[in-house]
């Protein structure tokens, strides 16, 4: 066994020291958004460009997270997550500092594989830190609330920060936190750690990067390209044939990445598939409830921030009442509940979307889904974390984390293609009836989803459809609407249905045992 100790003298500074790495990488992933339109205009950026301004960060981190769990196992969970947010920082002085686009992209880039390093650690070592089982539960409440407020907090605050002093303090604005984080981590968090003989599994670090990796990009850039472009299905492929190659040599391997015999364990597995199921749903509120209240209803960056607000609160309330439930009780009940009530959520909200809206009453349909939220992944994370023997907490933090962003990246692809799916057909079939040209048609359905007139499009043949146009505008809000209606529904059922599996997974489990 390594030479973990059994916890450290300041484990409530090493836990906030942990806290503030994990906001720090998980704000990343959404906090940039926000600030696209003054980067392009900044630095003369084209779509495609501001496209890996945002992916070369999220495709990085999600590819190595394994390799940086597994690698924390063997090298030392603290100096694996030190050098990460060295790495992150210097990251952040090279985004901060980018003269052109293609820096920034290096940028971000390198702040990705930072968070890789360090982001899986934030996990690992709690279960050194806080030995016990029930501390350790009511740790990871506070590190998913952390998360959740994280995801949550980055337009708001990302926002604010360039609305300010522009784009560039977004990543001076990281360089700080990293900063403190570091230097917390640096003082108390205690070295464990679980040196092996056998050699370091770097073809299975590569291929799982290049599987990861090569899918959550083709599942990004398929929104726009088109999920049927040569490209995309290429991707995909690659992502295909790495994954199999993947599995192929972790089964063979002496110390594999990823031990796939702990996806026999009922807890792990089924935590695995919630893992994915939430972060596939959650994304669908946070992603196209948005996209859909800002360009089809008009609301400003404010008002959507005060709306959604409600919901970032709940899903720290949820997961620090989950903390404290699974300490109690164990993980298995809260996980079905947290997932039960996350999905009533996400149907309440979709009902609340299908009339006339009103903001307190969406917001509240919001904040239930939020809590539902906050209940299932303090738990999820709790049966990896405790089914997972201790010299493998690298992994099982990595694995965990790894199908939370597959699951972010699937849910705003099968989603987006559902929501522009309906736009397009319903948008096609009502310009048909008004008379439009299909020659004019692929503008008008693109100023429909930008919610303006695209730049360098001409107006001339338009003009004498001007009558019209309320009438396309009014059809792209419902054809918009009936697809994040389709999409809500998809997102609430695929929930439920990771909620059924946990509970006969379990059922069956406890049936052999008798």
């Amino acid at each position: 066994m390594g030479n973990a100790p059994g916890g450290t003298a300041r484990p409530r500074v090493a836990l906030t020291a942990v806290a503030v790495v994990v906001f720090v990488t998980f704000l990343d992933t959404t906090v940039v958004s926000v600030a696209l339109g003054d980067i392009r205009r900044d630095l003369s950026a084209d779509v495609s460009a501001l496209q890996w301004v945002v992916n070369a960060y999220t495709v990085v981190f999600a590819g190595l997270m394994l390799a940086g769990g597994s690698l924390g196992d063997r090298w030392g969970r603290k100096r694996v997550m030190i050098v990460g947010l060295v790495i992150f920082c210097a990251g952040s002085v090279v985004s901060a500092l980018a003269s052109s686009v293609a820096v920034l992209i290096a940028g971000r880039a390198i702040m990705g594989l930072g968070a890789a390093a360090s982001e899986p650690g934030t996990l690992s070592v709690l279960r050194h830190i806080f030995p016990d089982d029930r501390t350790r539960a009511k740790a990871i409440g506070v590190w998913a609330a952390v998360s959740g407020l994280a995801l949550a907090a980055g337009p708001v605050l990302g926002g604010v920060l360039v609305h300010t002093y522009g784009w560039r303090s977004i990543f001076w604005f990281n360089l700080v936190i990293a900063a403190v984080a570091l230097a917390a981590a640096l003082w108390s968090i205690p070295e464990s750690a679980d040196p092996r003989p056998e050699p370091i599994d770097w073809a299975g670090a590569l291929l799982g990067a290049t599987a990861f990796g090569s899918v959550i990009y083709a599942a990004t850039v398929g929104q726009d390209l088109g999920y049927t472009a040569p490209s995309v299905l290429a991707l995909f492929a690659v992502g295909g044939l790495a994954f199999a190659g993947f599995i192929a040599v972790e089964l063979r391997a002496r110390a594999p990445m990823l031990d796939f015999r702990y996806l026999r364990l009922p807890a792990v597995r089924s935590a695995l598939v919630v893992a994915f199921a939430v972060y596939f749903g959650i994304f669908s509120i946070f992603f196209f409830t948005a996209l859909y209240l800002q360009v089809m209803q008009s609301y400003s960056a404010a008002r959507t921030a005060t709306v959604f607000a409600p919901m970032a609160a709940t899903i720290v309330l949820g997961s620090l009442v989950a903390g404290y439930w699974v300490a109690r009780r164990g993980a298995r009940t809260p996980m079905i509940l947290g997932c039960v009530v996350g999905a009533g959520g996400i149907l309440l909200t979709r009902h609340m979307l299908s009339g006339t809206l009103h903001d307190p009453a969406l917001s509240a349909a919001m904040a239930v889904a939020g809590f539902g939220f906050g209940i299932a992944v303090v738990p999820l994370t709790s049966a990896v974390m405790s089914g997972v023997p201790s010299e493998h907490s690298g992994m099982a933090a990595a694995v965990t984390n790894t199908m939370r962003q597959v699951g972010s990246a699937f849910g705003v692809a099968v989603l987006g293609a559902l929501v522009s799916g309906f736009l397009t057909a319903d948008l096609k079939a009502r310009m048909n009836e008004l008379g439009l040209p299909t020659s004019l048609q692929p503008d008008a359905i693109h100023a429909v989803e930008l919610g303006k007139i695209p730049e360098g499009v001409d107006i001339g043949p338009y003009l004498k459809y001007l009558s019209k146009v309320s009438e396309v505008l009014n059809a792209g809000k419902a054809a918009f609407h009936h697809g994040l209606d389709v999409a809500l529904l998809v997102s609430a059922l695929m929930i439920l249905a990771a909620a059924a599996f946990t509970a006969v997974d379990a059922a069956r489990h406890r049936e052999k045992i008798t």
